[in-house]
């Protein structure tokens, strides 16, 4: 299954990377891209290979955030980076599906070129970055099964600022219309490529009850994960994220009740019909756990 929390940490920060590698992040992602001034990233590049290197095995997956296609970036970032063969990398502002098949050439170069096990290296894209991702999210289910994408995830901060706006949420915190829009649209598109959706950031790190609610939501709406940016986001998203006993056990007998029922379509349990999508939901409920 696919990793619940989602640490992003500065890459040339040592001492940032220590401390989310014990956090109990899931993921942890090293970030080359935003959170790395333009004259510090040759060296960030170096220190994200050395850790990568030096990481102890049994620990959190370890990602990279790389520079996007169009940066100019991204060949010096994976140079460094797929020496220490991280389980993936974030792949920011894609177009559209199309980039993940200059993402599988440059991969595939490196992975020989390093003696890392073809294939090995993963990708997630951030799928809603750019204007033009927009109208290009259902080429993502035209991915082979089984290829280097594990799932999808969506940004509100890089696409309100391609548009001119101020912001992607309003006072209140609420998203505007257009990341409501871009939200809701990769959910589908992880949905028609058969893959899964993680949220985006709560970027309010001291508001823990704030993102508790907004995580818990965010699980019931469909997502299977959650971007942090503060190790102290990352207990509440991983519960949040883990199904309730009373989710499991409702889950439990509903595949019970269509395994007694072999052939039957909808059925009434509780006194609510039962069918086909109760059934796929459940089953997804308990492999989540």
């Amino acid at each position: 299954m696919i990793p619940r929390s989602w640490l992003f940490v500065p890459a040339d920060d040592p001492a940032k990377l220590d401390k989310a590698w014990a956090c109990g992040a899931e993921a942890v992602i090293l970030d080359l891209e935003d959170s790395v001034a333009p004259a510090r990233k040759a060296e960030a590049r170096i220190k994200a290979r050395d850790f990568l290197m030096g990481r102890e095995p049994g620990g959190p997956q370890a990602w990279v955030r790389v520079n996007a296609l169009s940066s100019g970036l991204i060949d010096d970032d994976l140079h460094w980076v797929v020496q220490g063969a991280p389980d993936g990398v974030i792949l920011p502002k894609p177009d559209s599906a199309k980039a993940i098949d200059r993402m599988n050439d440059k991969l595939d170069r490196l992975e020989v070129a390093h003696q890392v096990r073809m294939g090995s290296i993963h990708i997630l894209p951030i799928a809603t970055e750019t204007p033009r991702s927009l109208f290009a999210l259902d080429t993502y289910a035209d991915l082979p099964e089984g290829g280097r994408v594990i799932g999808l995830t969506w940004g509100a901060e890089d696409l309100p600022a391609a548009v001119g706006a101020e912001s992607g949420r309003r006072e209140d915190g609420s998203f505007t219309d257009l990341c409501r829009v871009a939200r809701a649209l990769c959910l589908a598109a992880g949905a028609a490529a058969g893959l899964p959706v993680l949220e985006t950031v709560f970027p309010a790190h001291e508001d823990l009850e704030g993102l508790k609610i907004f995580a818990e939501r965010s699980r019931r709406e469909g997502f299977q994960g959650m971007l942090a940016i503060h190790p102290d986001q990352v207990a509440i998203i991983n519960a949040a994220y883990t199904p309730s006993e009373k989710s499991l056990e409702r889950a439990r007998r509903i595949v019970a009740l269509f395994q007694a029922n072999p052939g039957v379509g909808v059925m009434s349990m509780d006194g609510e019909m039962v069918d086909a999508p109760h059934l796929a939901q459940a089953r997804r409920i308990l492999a989540q756990a």
